[in-house]
């Protein structure tokens, strides 16, 4: 294996492809190179970020590009390149190093510097520029002072890794599961969001503002749950609320095309970082479904349908699953893509058309993104409508006209890149927010998208009963993660309430044993971010708190729970509620940071509604409909073609001897089946209000 080049030619991931032509000596991480290192004793530059990374770009061009900086890199160190999408395993082990080391979050492009023996950092950071500057020394520099030292302090070295592995010793043992579960944590979180809530612009803290989905998704959850009490807790709709429109109306919403941007660089939501990954879409989807359920607000359901758009448009593969990302940058220059001139917008445009866009997204004011406009909404209809002195329907018109213009017109410019690889985590999200959405606007195509991908998943990277992470020009690869187990998991069981299929029910199943199996933490309960069997790294995370994405622990829980309630199958319920009594400690701590938790723990405590619906037909799909036409998370319902046959479980008894019939249960306690449409609109009543009682087993 020859060292003295550059390796990346022959990975899958476009990041690293990226870095394919760069002079640096890159290696993929692989047994080969990490034998390199321990043999040359050569300490490890790893360096790990993604495709869409605007400031990855940046490092690349200023200092993996050129030459003298590569020499040096190539000379003192083994360098490593790791895309964080292929490999969250690394990353996550190495961004929590990085906290350690340097006090604060880390980031892309992550920065480490490594033992060869250990595979310990003794150093870190995030961006370097060529210059120093900002406080930052000079890469070079900085490349000249880690070698010397990695040379002439091994033994401040070693006891410094020896500190590293004692911290991830303590964080490993933290945390006691819990004797019992209350509810304790559902109102603190509500509270604590209240207070970080920006009543003017919707969101939680000070930007950089992303979009929390799990938070949103948390007050939403919580207004329903009291929406029946005698003081509802409007309070949280208006917070969940208030954020949805802003960022539907924001630049971080792109305002032609749909989709969603990583965050937004202000508090009013207006210049994002211009990424579009799909896993921010595939969360927000459903968030946007719930609330046009809850609230009827048009822009909701508007604002869904531009989403799910942009996904099926643009993100779909031939093949099925959808593609990670869109980069921030075209032409070298983050957000050209997505900028106007007035000039250009104007001479598209006829006199109407441009009176409404120009209010629409205040041309009329100073520009707001680097001497451009950035599409941000500054006026609503009704109000364009009357400064224009023209008929609401009419200023909707002209604008719907405009902007397909414009789409059309910006569609020729040249394009960000696109991540092509196929993320099985990420195609598990996706899958459960077209469910979601399908639910609820009645779109077949939603949930025909849906079943495409997950048909995708099971036919290129489920393989001998385990799944792989990434996809990418016919090649599946790498161990999957506890998140692509969970995610995936809890997409199938929203597309099995957007549209039944037995094999999709067969895959989840097969998917929750391999959880338990493999990843289960059997002593503590929760589950490890990786297998039992994956590669060993430095340490073995067991995540309970939200990022970017859902904890994956969280997700887990509130798969097996519903799969458990399905299925009759108490292994499932029981390890869900071991997963939350590992978590109740830091969700007691910190519950806003746990808001997917916190969902999963209040459908452990007030049990699960299942409804299931057998019948064929218009009928079926009425029935259907009619149990899911309102917003309660906690109502899950199936409706199965009475020719099901050799289903598991309790599914496997309730079968139509004619016509159509509905079988409700809450927990494992089931009414009488109802065999009229009105009588299932008058149990859905009771249950709606609490009021259910045991019934027939």
């Amino acid at each position: 294996m020859d060292h003295a080049s550059n390796r990346l030619g022959r990975e899958t991931s476009p990041y690293l492809l990226q870095h394919a032509s760069n002079p640096v000596h890159w290696q993929p991480w692989d047994g080969a190179a990490l034998a390199a290192a321990r043999e040359q004793n050569k300490p490890i530059l790893l360096s790990i970020g993604y495709s869409a990374c605007h400031w990855c770009h940046v490092m690349a061009h200023e200092s993996f590009e050129d030459q003298a900086t590569a020499a040096r890199m190539n000379e003192l160190f083994v360098n490593i390149k790791v895309d964080r999408e292929e490999r969250p395993d690394l990353d996550r082990v190495y961004q929590l190093a990085h906290q350690m080391l340097v006090q604060r979050p880390g980031g892309w492009p992550l920065t480490m510097f490594l033992t060869p023996d250990t595979l310990t950092p003794f150093f870190g950071g995030t961006y370097f520029p060529p210059d120093a500057r900002h406080g930052l020394p000079a890469f070079t520099d900085l490349l000249d002072r880690v070698a010397t030292y990695f040379r002439q302090h091994g033994e401040e070295i070693n006891a410094q890794a020896e500190a590293i592995r004692e911290v991830f010793t303590r964080i490993e043992s933290a945390n006691k599961p819990a004797d019992h579960l209350d509810s304790k944590a559902l109102g603190a979180a509500r509270e604590k969001l209240a207070a970080i809530f920006d009543a003017r612009c919707g969101g939680f803290g000070k930007a950089p503002r992303f979009p929390n989905a799990a938070a949103l998704e948390r007050l939403l959850r919580h207004w329903r749950a009291s929406a029946l009490m005698s003081e509802p807790d409007m309070d949280a709709l208006y917070m969940s609320a208030l954020t949805l429109r802003r960022m539907a109306d924001g630049g971080i919403n792109d305002q032609l095309a749909g989709g969603f941007c990583r965050y937004s660089v202000d508090d009013y939501w207006m210049i994002p970082h211009f990424e579009k990954m799909l896993y921010d879409n595939a969360l927000l989807l459903p968030i946007y479904a719930w609330a046009g359920q809850a609230t009827g607000e048009q822009l909701f359901v508007d604002t869904t349908i531009a989403t799910a758009g942009w996904m099926l448009e643009e993100m779909r593969s031939p093949e099925g699953g959808f593609y990670a990302a869109l980069d921030a940058d075209s032409e070298g220059e983050e957000g050209r893509f997505y900028a106007w001139e007035k000039s250009a917008i104007r001479e598209l445009l006829d006199d109407q058309q441009f009176a409404v866009v120009a209010k629409r997204f205040g041309l009329d004011r100073e520009p707001n993104f680097e001497g451009r406009w950035h599409l941000h909404v500054f006026a609503d209809f009704p109000e364009i409508a009357a400064d224009l002195e023209m008929d609401e329907k009419d200023a909707r018109a002209h604008f719907e006209k405009a902007r397909k213009v414009l789409l059309n017109a910006r569609n020729q410019r040249e394009r960000p890149g696109l991540d092509d690889k196929i993320l099985t985590g990420w195609n598990g999200l996706a899958i459960g927010g077209l469910s979601v959405a399908a639910t609820a606007l009645q779109e077949p195509a939603y949930a025909e998208a849906a079943k495409g991908a997950a048909d995708f998943l099971r036919s290129h990277c489920w393989h001998s009963g385990r799944l792989l992470a990434s996809w990418r020009a016919g090649r599946a690869r790498f161990p999957a993660y506890l998140d692509d187990y969970a995610f995936v998991g809890l997409g199938l069981v929203r597309l099995l309430q957007a549209s039944w299929r037995s094999c999709d029910l067969e895959f989840a199943v097969a998917l929750a044993d391999t959880l338990i199996e493999h990843f289960e933490d059997k002593d503590h309960g929760g589950f490890f971010f990786t297998g039992d069997d994956h590669e060993q790294l430095i340490h073995r995370p067991k995540p309970f708190s939200d990022d970017a994405t859902p904890s994956g622990n969280a997700v887990a829980a509130s798969f097996l729970n519903i799969l458990g309630h399905l299925l009759g199958q108490s292994r499932y319920v029981d390890a869900a509620e071991r997963s939350l009594k590992a978590a109740s400690e830091t969700m007691n701590q910190i519950p806003e940071a746990h808001c997917s938790f916190l969902n999963a723990l209040e459908d452990h405590l007030a049990p699960l509604e299942i409804i299931v619906i057998r019948g064929e037909g218009d009928e079926l799909d009425l029935w259907r409909e009619t149990a899911q036409a309102i917003y309660l998370p906690a109502r899950l319902v199936f409706a199965i073609p009475g020719s099901e046959e050799n289903l598991p479980g309790l599914l496997g008894e309730r079968k139509a001897t004619g016509g159509t019939v509905a079988y409700c249960c809450r927990g494992m306690t089931c009414k009488t089946p109802v065999h009229e449409l009105s009588e299932l609109t008058s149990v859905l009543n009771e249950t709606m209000t609490g009021e259910m009682k045991a019934g027939d087993q």
